[in-house]
């Protein structure tokens, strides 16, 4: 999945010369936390309401461009979420300006990445439970448990593995919804599944 699929495009902007009060104004109308700073198309800075904190009182006399980060992280359309992901926790930012060929196309930011996340992980769905299991690839594997859950007239929505509490053993976590999430863990269990937990949504 890639950054372009997920950005929002033709994000709110201000200019450098605008005063801190405007750009202030729009952050509010749309609710936004940040805003890419544009001169003529091209992203020359970014400014967020912690930067617009440290000038409380003079805003109607500061302009942008004193107080906006230059240079700011950015991304590229054709960057994947994954490492935009990264990119947010290494730097602990909120959000990312998406620039291509210099100019500013969108904006990506941590709600985008989560919204994605739990998309791809068949957890934006209201009423959905998760079963965790130990994944053992010669005989519990994905597929066999993928079967059962559809035989027992649950729908798959998604699937992932993560390493378990002491990286001793490799968990699968698979999303379905419909069906008895009870008689699919015994069936589970009875087929020699080591089931972790059962987790419902909504």
């Amino acid at each position: 999945m890639l950054v372009t699929t997920r950005m929002t495009g033709k994000p709110v902007t201000a200019t450098p010369d605008e005063l801190l009060i405007q750009a202030r104004v729009k952050m509010g109308k749309g609710n936004f936390r940040r805003l890419p700073v544009v001169t003529d198309g091209q992203l020359v800075g970014i400014i967020t309401d912690r930067d617009m904190q440290r000038h409380v009182g003079l805003m109607d006399r500061t302009t942008v461009k004193e107080a906006m980060t230059h240079k700011p992280i950015t991304v590229t359309p054709g960057t994947t979420v994954e490492a935009a992901a990264q990119l947010l926790l290494k730097q602990k930012i909120n959000g990312l300006p998406v620039v291509e060929n210099t100019h500013l196309v969108g904006v990506i930011t941590t709600s985008d990445i989560l919204q994605a996340f739990l998309e791809v992980m068949g957890a934006s769905e209201e009423t959905s439970t998760r079963i965790d299991f130990v994944l053992d690839k010669e005989k519990n594997g994905l597929t066999e448990a993928s079967r059962i859950v559809s035989q027992e007239g649950g729908e798959v929505l998604g699937v992932g593995t993560y390493r378990g509490k002491w990286g001793e053993s490799r968990v699968c976590n698979l999303r379905f919804r419909s069906g008895d999430a009870h008689a699919i863990v015994q069936v589970l269990r009875e087929r020699g599944f080591e089931v972790l937990g059962v987790y419902a949504v909504g």
